[in-house]
């Protein structure tokens, strides 16, 4: 089935600025509260956002096989069930709705009242229900990185890194939206001048710049998912900021991987951007440095040329730019991480949320976190304000942006926004 959505000669009826991340073509999902206190399902055009309840319940889908009350819900989870054929029949069919050429909702005051809504009539929820969360570790920059911070600086990656996508399962209640602050973790530590830990407010709160992608219903119990197939499960992706306490981390990590300082908070962008809509911005990945097993082994085109910003705000001060940096710089791409998953037959089902990992490229100006920008804290980055910073201070807000641009054409992500708030203080009763 041809995606007409991504036309790139498509104009809309809706006014909308030339560098939009949200042009006709990219047409993302996300849910929402409306100016009467109603949740919907919606999508996006420019600074629009679209009903697709309302839609739906004035029969602009029809056709398409759908449920009376499948935008009626405060989770994507059941429209990503449907599976790719309704995403993109759907996403299609918004693209004709709003097709500059296409008088129907245009020219139906009514149906535009009930339809349309500007930004600061709406606020944004948690897109999906996230049942489960694994955080992988899939950029060899990164993981090069922190490798020769704490251990040796010849032997920076462990000897697994080059035949597997390394992972951990996270903790998928702590999953936020943009938007929604996060208060400074507390938890044990290791000073380096004692033999036993203290506890504590952390010292040293991060960021991560990731990107996370969500599947739908895939397999069952022991069915594993074959590489060349991993795409038809994965509905579409968002911006993620995996927040870390660095301190907290390093006293937990061994033997068992992150715990505390991992669980705490990760943020994403409330608008997922499908896989459909990225798909002219596809790229090669790096090569495998060694030969993988078949089922890790992937052809074609397996990564996207996404731009990836992040900028910290002090409060009452200007943003600061810290970084950029790139998905296409992750040298495990999705389908290799899907495949990876479930490899050993872990069912996966609709709104799981699998991140990428700190993504980082060769240079400094591209570290996708403090914990590298500022070199364990040993190299300090002033900000526009002439502040300085090693990890995030309280009342800080760390800013993502993400998009893809190419021969005039752009699809973005919007941004991921989130304060780090002090440590939490219980009411007094």
């Amino acid at each position: 089935m041809p995606i007409t959505a991504n036309d790139p000669n498509r104009k809309t009826w809706l006014e909308t600025s030339e560098n939009t991340d949200f042009p006709i073509q990219n047409i993302p999902f996300g849910v929402f509260l409306t100016r009467d206190d109603v949740i919907t399902i919606g999508s996006r055009i420019g600074d629009f956002a679209i009903d697709l309840g309302a839609l739906h319940q004035l029969g602009y889908f029809e056709g398409i096989p759908l449920t009376d009350d499948i935008f009626l819900q405060d989770t994507l989870n059941d429209f990503i069930s449907d599976g790719k054929k309704t995403w993109r029949l759907v996403r299609n069919r918004i693209a004709d709705i709003f097709d500059a050429n296409n008088e129907k909702l245009r020219d139906n005051e009514e149906h535009r009242s009930r339809v349309l809504f500007t930004l600061d009539e709406i606020e944004m929820q948690m897109p999906v229900q996230v049942g489960d969360y694994t955080d992988f570790y899939s950029s060899k920059e990164h993981a090069t990185n922190v490798g020769t911070m704490f251990r040796d600086p010849d032997n920076a990656l462990l000897p697994n890194w080059l035949h597997i996508p390394v992972g951990y399962h996270g903790r998928s209640s702590s999953i936020i939206p943009s938007g929604i602050p996060v208060h400074r973790p507390q938890g044990q530590t290791k000073p380096k001048d004692s033999d036993t830990p203290v506890f504590g407010p952390s010292k040293r709160v991060d960021f991560e710049v990731e990107m996370a992608f969500i599947t739908t219903d895939a397999n069952v119990l022991g069915e594993p998912i074959p590489i060349d197939e991993a795409e038809d499960y994965i509905f579409g992706m968002v911006l993620f900021n995996d927040w870390s306490a660095r301190d907290i981390q390093v006293w937990e990590y061994v033997p068992l991987g992150p715990f505390l300082a991992k669980n705490f908070a990760s943020s994403i962008s409330p608008w997922i951007v499908t896989l459909d809509a990225l798909e002219p911005f596809r790229t090669e990945g790096p090569k495998p440095e060694v030969e993988l097993f078949p089922y890790l082994q992937s052809t074609g085109k397996k990564s996207f040329d996404i731009n990836l910003e992040v900028s910290l705000k002090p409060e009452n001060s200007e943003e600061t730019p810290l970084a950029k940096t790139n998905f296409k710089h992750m040298y495990w791409n999705m389908s290799q991480q899907l495949a990876h998953h479930t490899v050993n037959g872990c069912p996966v089902n609709s709104g799981d949320m699998m991140a990428s990992g700190t993504i980082s490229g060769k240079t400094p100006d591209s570290y996708g976190s403090m914990l590298e920008l500022s070199w364990k804290g040993e190299k300090p980055i002033k900000l526009k304000d002439g502040s300085e910073r090693k990890f995030i201070e309280d009342n800080d807000t760390v800013i993502m942006r993400g998009y893809c641009e190419s021969e005039g054409r752009r699809i973005g992500f919007g941004e991921v926004s989130s304060q780090l708030l002090p440590v939490f203080e219980p009411k007094k009763k």
